[in-house]
């Protein structure tokens, strides 16, 4: 594995983070700081979890990689349809400002770093150069989360997607967990 192949793979596996990004940056209850969390549970659970599955290697590749799907597909969609449910109360959702969301979130985007890992990083040869690679995709995970929700900032300056913010991030969080599930 060479560094450019890494950097892809990093930026696809950052993907999953950037739309949850872009469906929970154009609630207007987020503030900066509950952004900087998101930014660093997708950050550390991308380098975590890569470095955790290098670690472990294929011994649970088939077992992990079918489950790690569904759990986060499933986990994504509970989270978009409680956001659904928060809108139609016409109450300002504290669901988005609550740690234990930016966790798990944090977690579900992150799973399929754990599998990258098991399959392609495990046979790096040395912790060191694991802990690198490791490190590059919870980077890369920083630096396209930081872009979406520095792109939120103009979206949600469209009256329709700022008052209807809840609804149209819990519908995307339900696609993505259902993407997620399927593809």
């Amino acid at each position: 594995m060479n560094v450019s192949g890494a950097i892809l793979i990093g930026t696809a596996l950052a993907m999953d983070a950037l739309g949850v990004t872009l469906g929970i940056g154009v609630n207007p209850l987020l503030k900066k700081i509950n952004k900087i969390k998101f930014i660093l549970s997708f950050t550390i659970f991308q380098f975590l979890f890569t470095y955790i599955g290098g670690i472990l290697g294929y011994l649970f590749d088939t077992y992990v990689a079918t489950i790690s799907s569904i759990a986060g597909g499933i986990i994504m969609g509970i989270i978009g349809l409680l956001m659904i449910i928060d809108g139609l109360k016409n109450e300002d959702s504290i669901l988005l400002i609550k740690n234990s969301t930016c966790i798990i979130l944090g977690i579900s985007v992150s799973i399929d770093a754990l599998v990258i890992g098991f399959t392609n990083f495990h046979h790096l040869g040395t912790n060191t150069l694991l802990f690198l690679y490791a490190l590059l995709m919870g980077l890369i995970a920083m630096f396209i989360c930081t872009i979406g929700f520095w792109a939120c900032r103009y979206i949600k300056r469209i009256r329709f997607i700022n008052r209807y913010a809840n609804f149209l991030g819990g519908i995307f969080l339900i696609l993505f967990g259902a993407k997620i599930i399927f593809f």
